[in-house]
């Protein structure tokens, strides 16, 4: 998948080797941070899913995981250390909860970007998104069968409320990444399945 067209894909800069590495890391802290701000900003939870589409349609296979592990661990951070969350074993248990589910989403979400490879852009991150979705839904409803919540996993409107705003915040983090690209930070390595272009290139 590209946000550019193939003209453009061919003049952005390809990475290998360490700088290949270098610019992925960066990416993650980079939008680790800002699904951190957005979430600080929005007293809301982080909006995994709207980083597993991001991830799928717009970073290499192998960065999916990392960033929504790394994303996750802030989340805690935050969590523990702002909010004052509870030590307990159930709050503990919910924090795994979250890093399984994060990362089923991200891995849900590429393997449907990936089937997708003749469709539009706006086709394969919605897709995506709404893969992620359901993927990052289905984990927590088990674990609430355990822990607690099913009410809450299985509400509608707090379902809509949560789709709505990480679809936001989705648009929101693709924007940055334009501005970013557009003040000189490096492209985002990818991988050729998700946009049809040879090597990795910088599309966001």
């Amino acid at each position: 998948m590209g946000f550019f067209t193939k003209s453009e894909n061919r003049s952005r800069p390809r990475f290998t080797g360490a700088a290949d590495g270098t610019a992925s890391t960066l990416w993650i802290v980079a939008l680790t941070l800002a699904s951190t701000g957005a979430t600080l900003a929005l007293a809301c939870a982080t909006p995994f899913t709207a980083l597993a589409a991001l991830a799928a349609t717009q970073m290499r296979g192998r960065d999916g995981i990392p960033l929504m592990v790394v994303a996750w661990a802030a989340s805690q951070a935050v969590g523990f250390g702002l909010h004052d969350y509870p030590r307990d074993a159930t709050t503990l248990a919910w924090g795994v909860a979250l890093c399984i589910a994060a990362v089923a989403c991200v891995i849900a979400a590429r393997q449907a970007a990936v089937r997708m490879p003749n469709s539009s852009a706006f086709s394969r991150i919605a897709v995506a998104y709404l893969v992620a979705s359901v993927a990052f839904k289905a984990v927590i409803l088990l674990w609430s069968f355990g822990l607690g919540g099913v009410d809450t996993a299985l509400s509608p409107a707090i379902n809509a409320r949560q789709l709505v705003r990480n679809g936001a915040i989705l648009v929101a983090l693709y924007g940055l990444c334009r501005a970013l690209i557009a003040i000189g930070m490096p492209g985002i390595p990818r991988d050729r399945d998700t946009s049809g272009t040879e090597g990795s290139v910088a599309i966001c």
